[in-house]
């Protein structure tokens, strides 16, 4: 199929201007200012834009496909994510995770996972083991799974947080290199995903397992370093040392501790950190618990992937210029993840686009070449749905 979409306001993430864009075989193979009159007889499609602002599909490093939680019993468990949960806010890419349940939960379900949200459309990846050492794995070893699984580019931990393992540097050590060498072998990324929860060390046991090491700091991707606001300066500060750090769009109360995706971002782009070692991702289908003084679940929420494109909007609404703002949803995790193809509208990238409508709102979503959503309404639903 060959989709030619007109008169389109181009965030490359830069802004290109208006431009056209020929659509063939699920990737961009033309872009320009003048249109392009193409014969009758190759049927393709016409979609005028109107001036419409049109930017990369979002890419969403951290979803729970499988659902998330457990942690106050069996029943709540989240359930797993349907497609039109991601497409319906604009996100194309994902990367999913295991959480606390490593046990009754395994990364061969999420490889599964993968595939099945792959036929059905979108752009999938995942991460091995979950949030405790020794790493649960498919093959025996984290290099292994990286090294011999498709779909797998890295791997998941937790540090400071009640419910990791309490991980040794030496352990975080090994997980790291484990990792990092899988990604040599393939090509991956290779990168070792961080949950970071709420204890006092924070960033702590990173920089202990750097020191003295050949690790590089890219190899650690720490996660939800929004979710204190001292965490996040210390981010910031680990970012310039090297590291990617990444923002979680979860929902912070008025008086929290804590800074909202949107306000986290501005803040970490208006340090001297290097603007492209930021992220924001969703933490869809995640459980997001609060606990009591001894360590009991009072409250339970769930992550939502639509938050991610709230995020966005919000940043934007505060005055950020989108061209700012979008590599954190984009280019960003695709370059640190090495998606290729992912994050950018060029010529010879993937075709994940999203038209945005005056509002900054999702309006169509292009996934892969093929329409998903159109005038906000999905027109592609997962197979359970």
């Amino acid at each position: 199929m060959l989709t030619l979409l007109l008169n389109a306001r181009v965030y490359a993430p830069a802004p290109l201007g208006v431009r056209h864009l020929l659509v063939a075989g699920g990737r961009i193979v033309w872009m320009g200012g003048p249109r392009l009159d193409l014969p009758p007889y190759l049927g393709a499609e016409s979609v005028d834009c109107e001036g419409r602002i049109v930017i990369p599909g979002l890419v969403d490093a951290h979803v729970h496909l499988t659902g998330g939680g457990g942690e106050a019993g069996a029943h709540t468990k989240v359930p797993p994510l349907a497609l039109t949960r991601f497409t319906r806010s604009g996100i194309t890419s994902v990367v999913a995770l295991l959480g606390t349940d490593d046990a009754t939960r395994h990364p061969r379900e999420l490889v599964t996972a993968v595939h099945g949200i792959r036929q059905e459309g979108l752009s999938a990846w995942c991460y091995t083991a979950g949030y405790h050492v020794p790493p649960v794995s498919i093959t025996g070893s984290v290099r292994g799974d990286i090294a011999s699984i498709d779909a797998v580019i890295g791997a998941k931990c937790a540090i400071s947080d009640h419910r990791s393992s309490q991980p040794t540097t030496d352990e975080l050590r090994r997980l790291a290199s484990e990792a990092h060498v899988g990604g040599l072998m393939t090509g991956k990324a290779g990168v070792v995903h961080l949950h970071v929860g709420d204890g006092a060390r924070g960033l702590e046991p990173i920089r202990a397992a750097l020191a003295g090491t050949e690790l590089y700091p890219r190899t650690f991707n720490p996660t939800h370093v929004n979710r204190r606001r001292a965490l996040l300066d210390d981010a910031i500060a680990l970012a310039r040392e090297g590291s990617h750090v990444d923002l979680t769009a979860f929902p912070v109360a008025e008086g929290e501790d804590a800074y909202a995706a949107e306000d986290a971002l501005l803040r970490y782009l208006d340090s001297d950190a290097p603007a492209d070692r930021v992220s924001v991702s969703s933490d869809g289908g995640g459980c997001l618990p609060t606990f009591d003084d001894a360590g009991r679940v009072t409250r339970m929420g769930v992550g939502e992937p639509g938050d991610l494109a709230t995020a966005l909007r919000a940043a934007v609404a505060k005055g950020a210029p989108l061209e700012r703002v979008l590599p954190a949803f984009t280019a960003n995790p695709a370059a640190l993840l090495r998606l290729p193809g992912k994050g950018q509208v060029r010529v010879g990238a993937d075709a994940d686009l999203v038209v945005l409508d005056a509002d900054g709102t999702v309006r169509d979503v292009m996934a892969r070449g093929l329409w998903h959503v159109r005038a906000g309404q999905p027109v592609v639903r997962g197979t359970f749905e």
